[in-house]
C-alpha cells in the first residue's frame, strides 16, 4: 500500500511516470544529447557552441526514424543556409543599412524558396541570415564563419542522433504499433456510440469527439510509418513493414463511416424487434474483436480470429433474409430499406477488413519483432 502525501500516494505516483514512460524516456535523451553536444562543442571549441546544442535538442525525436530525418533536414538547410550566405557575404557589399537590407533580401529570398519547395530547408533562411549578419562581434571571415556554423551543426546532429541510436533507442515500428493499437480502441468506442444512438435515437453526442481522436492518432500513425520506412532505408531496423496494417485500419475506419451514416436515426420500427438482437451481436462481437486487435498490437501477440463475428454476421443476416421473405421490407419506405441494407453492407465490409486486420498482425507476429515497446 502506497505511503499518502496528502492525496497523492507512491503507488499512484509510480502508476503514472509508468503511464509516461515513452515521454519521461525522450526527456533523458534530449537532456543526454544536449549535455554530450555541449561538452563535444567544449573539446572542439567552436566560437557558437550553443547552436550545437539546440541541433541536439532539435534532431531528437520520439523515435530513431524521425530522428534521422530531422538530422538530414537540419544538415540540409544548415548547407544550403551557410553556401549561400557564405556567398553573399563575399559578392554583394553590406556596410551600411541600405546595403545590408539589400544584402538580407538577396541572402533569404532564395532559401526562402528553398524552403517552400520542401520542408527539409526549412532552416535555410535563418542559416543564410546568421552567416551573413554573423552575432557577437565574430572576427572570422564569411566562409571561415559558415564552416564553423556547418561544423556546430554537424556536431550536434552527431550528439542527437548518436544518443537516439544507443541510449533507450525507440524504434518507429512500435510507436505505430502503439498508434495503431489506439485508433483499434477508438474505433470500438466509435461503433458502440453508433450502434446505440441506432437503437435508441436519443443522437450521438460523443460521435464527433472519438472522430477527432481517431484523426488524431492516424496522423501520428503515419508518421511513424514515414519514420519506420526510414529506419528499414538507413538500415537502422529490420522490422516488418507496419504499412499494410496502417492502410487497413483505414479501411476500417471507411467501414464506421459507412455503418454511422445508415444509423443517423433510429432503426425502423417495423424492424426493430427482429434486427435488435441481431444488430446487437453484431457489435459486441466487432468491439470484441478491435478490443482484441488492441491488445495484440502492444503485446506482440497473434489477434483474435473472427469465428465470433462471423458467427454473429450470420446471424444478421439470416435475420434480414427472413424479414425480406416475409415482405416486410418491401412495405417499408425506400429510403428505410436503403438505409437498413447499407448498414448490412457496412457490417459485411467491416467482417473483411477485420480478418485483413487479423491477418496483417499475425504477420507481424509470425516474421517477428523486438518486443521493446
Amino acid at each position: 500500500m502506497g505511503r499518502p502525501f496528502g492525496r497523492v500516494t507512491a503507488s499512484s505516483i509510480a502508476a503514472l511516470l509508468a503511464s509516461k514512460r515513452s515521454e519521461l524516456i525522450l526527456v533523458l535523451r534530449v537532456t543526454v544529447a544536449s549535455a554530450l553536444a555541449f561538452v563535444a562543442d567544449r573539446l572542439v571549441g567552436l566560437s557558437q557552441g550553443t547552436w550545437a546544442v539546440i541541433t541536439a535538442i532539435i534532431v531528437m525525436q520520439a523515435s530513431l526514424g524521425g530522428s534521422v530525418k530531422a538530422a538530414m533536414d537540419r544538415m540540409a538547410g544548415t548547407l544550403v543556409g551557410a553556401i549561400w550566405g557564405a556567398a553573399i557575404s563575399l559578392l554583394v557589399p553590406h556596410h551600411g543599412d541600405l546595403e545590408t537590407g539589400i544584402a538580407i533580401v538577396v541572402a533569404v529570398a532564395p532559401t526562402a524558396l528553398f524552403a517552400a519547395l520542401s520542408p527539409s530547408f526549412r532552416v535555410a533562411p535563418i542559416t543564410a541570415l546568421i552567416v551573413l549578419v554573423p552575432s557577437g562581434g565574430t572576427a572570422l571571415s564569411p566562409l571561415a564563419y559558415a564552416f564553423d556554423r556547418v561544423g556546430e551543426i554537424l556536431l550536434g546532429i552527431i550528439a542527437g542522433v548518436g544518443v537516439a541510436l544507443f541510449v533507450l533507442p525507440a524504434r518507429a515500428q512500435n510507436l505505430m504499433l502503439l498508434s495503431a493499437a489506439r485508433i483499434a480502441e477508438l474505433n470500438a468506442d466509435l461503433l458502440a456510440a453508433l450502434i446505440t444512438a441506432l437503437m435508441e435515437g436519443q443522437g450521438r453526442p460523443d460521435v464527433a469527439s472519438i472522430h477527432a481522436r481517431i484523426r488524431a492518432s492516424l496522423k501520428q500513425m503515419d508518421a511513424a510509418v514515414d519514420e519506420a520506412a526510414r529506419e528499414r532505408k538507413t538500415h537502422l531496423s529490420d522490422h516488418v513493414d507496419p504499412e499494410p496494417v496502417a492502410r487497413t485500419l483505414y479501411r476500417v475506419r471507411h467501414d464506421l463511416v459507412i455503418i454511422g451514416r445508415a444509423s443517423a436515426t433510429e432503426l425502423p420500427l417495423a424492424v426493430k424487434p427482429a434486427l435488435e438482437d441481431p444488430l446487437l451481436g453484431v457489435r459486441d462481437a466487432a468491439i470484441a474483436m478491435l478490443r482484441g486487435t488492441a491488445t495484440a498490437l502492444r503485446a506482440a501477440t497473434p489477434p483474435p480470429d473472427l469465428a465470433a463475428f462471423d458467427a454473429s454476421l450470420a446471424i444478421y443476416v439470416a435475420a434480414m433474409d427472413a424479414l425480406r421473405a416475409g415482405g416486410v421490407i418491401r412495405r417499408m419506405e425506400s429510403e428505410e430499406v436503403g438505409r437498413i441494407y447499407a448498414l448490412r453492407f457496412g457490417f459485411e465490409q467491416l467482417g473483411l477488413d477485420l480478418r485483413d486486420l487479423s491477418e496483417r498482425g499475425r504477420e507481424l507476429v509470425e516474421k517477428g519483432r523486438p518486443a521493446d515497446l
